[in-house]
């Protein structure tokens, strides 16, 4: 693998300029309290929260394929390394503690180097954006319960969600109601102005504010928060101490990290990428982040990680490349440098606000809502996914998204979609039985679709929907494998079994519409004898030759049907029980009449356009209508008839042009009806009664343009 240094910064915009270093300085601002504050929560003094927002954010904008995604210190990595201190009786910044942390953040980059060797990247081809959405809306709300607590003056949270809520609880019962006031009215402020007016800088107009509430109306003597103050000057470089640690626990530990860091990042990487449309290469991005852990460990600090709701707030302020990492990497250093009085004024409470009000943006409701409507299967895989990250902590979150990832697709495998097919009289193709009303079997064949690979998992469905649709009279079974890619041996030796079960029954089997990999796959699993004895045809058509049923197909329609087919057209109306368009309502079910209303304006805006509609020709005029030409006969006939009640429409100086037009409309319907007459002429009698039912519909939905058009048509008939 070839690497790709600085990769976003190639063909790097001037206009780009101004925003990466605007959001970079906002992510720097920002990082101050979340760093510091994780750095606590892993056991060591805050200031190592902005050492650690140095040197590793700046490695990773150096191999990071990413344009948006920040690093740095964060909260799933510190709280596993905090929990790790204390399961070994480890006092939080203590000299122990100092020896642990780095070593643990070494560990993790050594680990994450050796997943960049063995290609571990190809983890998230298994996780569903179903999965992926929940992990990380799962991680979010932990967040962001973890700081609520500093809004109300007390330390932030840890643990998961019984923890959590203990803390908010306490936190509760010592309530500062001043602290809680200016942490609720900066988040209304922040998310009223994200929505009003969502490029400006609240969050550092926040910020300042924050300080001036301190100089001015000294609220630190009120019971407000204020971060600690941070003594001037950058990091030294330091070698880990491994002597004077347990090495099997740290590295444990750092393994523990390391599986969460590649988890998280990549899943929160992807899901930015995909939203914003560029692409990552997953397995340089685990080489940053063992580069940033190595780097992480270089100075001292915990392990670090991607940055969910700092990556929120890029994304917010329209950040375009790792410049901004650049720019936040070295704010920081000159903030360490220079700046660091004004870290002493800022009130907690406030920069906390900013944190929660960038996390509420990582919550995927929009994605929860729309699972909810289309799939609730994958709406509880959300819910799960989320759910066991907020209850379990992320390392489960990571094992069971995965696991719920592959219960997704068994799930979509064992209960695929598959349908019996029939004819609808007067088409040659095959269609779903169970949605074409007037769709029906071919007399004595049973024609059934399968969606989905055959295995082991789904083969007895398939056999029992083939055996529960035979009937007395049943001659020919026929299998439409278009959607079948891949047999195993489990759906091979079924299959065998299938066909010689109805050959005793004297039931013609056939497998159809598969690609010759199939073909490979039977001979190869021993079964090669079903080509051989005709049992696999190319398509469904060969099949019933090679049966002897030969066009016209005698249909399957049950008696009281008869007289509906002759008598009733097939339309479609969201509220009646007629049924008379074809295409569209298969298209567009209950929408269909609603879309071809659309398509019949369409058409009247195309006609706008006509600079001289005299001059066009028959067939350009057809042409031009290109709607027609994918529709049925019988939809593009109410299609026409469509047309003419929205003749009025045509503006002034085409009004003169609407006998040409209405001409132009009839001869294109008695070329309709030469068409049927040529090829199906026993629709013929369909279509006329069709256009009768047609009329009687229009009246009731449009009768003044029914109304209209008759008194046009009488004067027209009189000149």
């Amino acid at each position: 693998m070839k690497l790709s240094l600085f990769s976003t910064l190639r063909n790097y915009r001037k206009e780009y300029l101004l925003k990466d270093i605007f959001s970079g300085i906002i992510i720097a601002a920002v990082s101050i309290p979340i760093s510091m504050g994780y750095a606590q929560i892993s056991g060591i003094p805050a200031v190592y929260g902005l050492y650690g927002s140095v040197l590793p954010i700046l490695l990773f904008a150096l191999f990071s394929t990413s344009r948006q995604f920040i690093f740095g210190v964060d909260a799933a990595p510190a709280a596993i390394v905090g929990g790790a201190l204390s399961t070994l009786g480890i006092a939080a910044e203590s000299d122990a503690a100092m020896n642990y942390v780095p070593a643990i953040s070494l560990f993790a980059g050594l680990w994450l180097f050796l997943f960049f060797l063995l290609h571990a990247d190809r983890i998230v081809d298994f996780i569903s954006t179903p999965v992926m959405g929940g992990f990380i809306s799962g991680i979010a709300v932990t967040i962001i319960l973890m700081q609520i607590p500093k809004l109300m003056g007390s330390p932030a949270g840890s643990g998961e969600l019984l923890e959590l809520a203990e803390h908010i609880f306490a936190a509760a019962k010592n309530i500062s109601w001043l602290s809680l006031g200016m942490g609720l009215g900066a988040l209304i402020l922040i998310r009223l102005f994200k929505k009003l007016a969502p490029k400006f800088p609240m969050a550092i107009v926040i910020m300042a504010l924050g300080v001036l509430a301190t100089v001015v109306f000294h609220v630190d003597e009120k019971g407000v928060v204020l971060l600690q103050s941070v003594e001037r000057g950058l990091p030294a470089l330091m070698i880990p101490d491994l002597i004077n640690v347990d090495l099997t626990q740290a590295a444990g530990r750092g393994l523990m990290v390391a599986v969460v860091i590649m988890a998280e990042t990549l899943l929160a990487e992807n899901t930015f990428a995909f939203r914003n449309d560029y692409k990552l290469n997953d397995r340089q991005e685990i080489l940053a982040c063992a580069a940033g852990n190595v780097a992480a460990a270089a100075v001292g600090c915990c392990p670090v990680n991607g940055s969910i709701s700092r990556t929120s707030l890029n994304e917010q302020y329209g950040g375009k490349s790792q410049a901004v990492s650049i720019t936040a990497g070295i704010t920081m250093a000159l903030i360490l440098l220079f700046c660091t009085g004004f870290i002493g004024y800022l009130p907690v409470p406030v920069l906390t606000a900013i944190v929660i009000s960038a996390l509420m943006d990582v919550v995927e409701t929009h994605l929860a809502v729309r699972l909810f409507k289309v799939s609730r299967t994958e709406f509880y895989i959300f819910m799960a996914a989320g759910f066991s990250v907020l209850c379990l902590g992320t390392i489960y979150g990571v094992i069971i998204g995965i696991l719920l990832s592959f219960v997704a697709v068994i799930i979509k495998a064992t209960n695929p979609p598959r349908s019996f097919r029939g004819m609808i009289p007067g088409r040659d193709a095959y269609f779903d039985l169970s949605r074409n009303r007037y769709a029906y079997p071919i007399k004595g064949v049973i024609i059934y679709r399968f969606s989905e690979n055959l295995f082991f998992a789904n083969v007895k469905i398939f056999q029992e929907d083939i055996e529960n649709s035979i009937r007395k009279d049943t001659k020919v079974v026929i299998i439409d494998a278009s959607a079948i890619n891949s047999i195993d041996i489990t759906a091979a030796d079924r299959l065998e079994a299938i066909a010689a079960s109805l050959k005793k029954r004297g039931i013609r089997f056939y497998l159809t519409e598969h690609s010759t990999q199939i073909n490979e796959q039977l001979r190869q699993f021993g079964i090669g004898h079903m080509i051989k004895d005709g049992m696999v045809r190319r398509t469904i058509l060969a099949a019933l030759h090679d049966a002897g049923i030969e066009a016209p197909y005698e249909l399957d329609v049950p008696k009281e049907d008869e007289a509906k087919l002759l008598r009733r057209s097939i339309a479609f109306l969201p509220a009646e029980e007629e049924n008379t368009l074809e295409e569209f309502a298969w298209a567009f079910g209950d929408d269909a009449v609603k879309e071809i209303e659309e398509s019949v304006h369409h058409i009247i805006e195309q006609l706008h356009q006509i600079p001289d509609v005299k001059r066009l020709s028959e067939e350009g005029f057809e042409e031009l209508l290109d709607n027609w030409h994918s529709l049925g006969v019988l939809d593009e006939d109410e299609l026409l008839r469509r047309i003419e009640l929205h003749m009025d429409e045509l503006p002034e100086e085409l009004t003169s042009d609407r006998k040409l037009i209405l001409h132009l409309l009839e001869k294109r319907r008695g070329k309709l009806k030469e068409k049927i007459l040529a090829e199906h002429p026993e629709v013929l009698e369909r279509l006329e009664q069709r256009r009768k039912k047609l009329e009687e519909r229009l009246e009731k939905q449009n009768p003044e343009a029914v109304r209209k058009w008759k008194h046009w048509k009488e004067e027209h008939l009189n000149e």
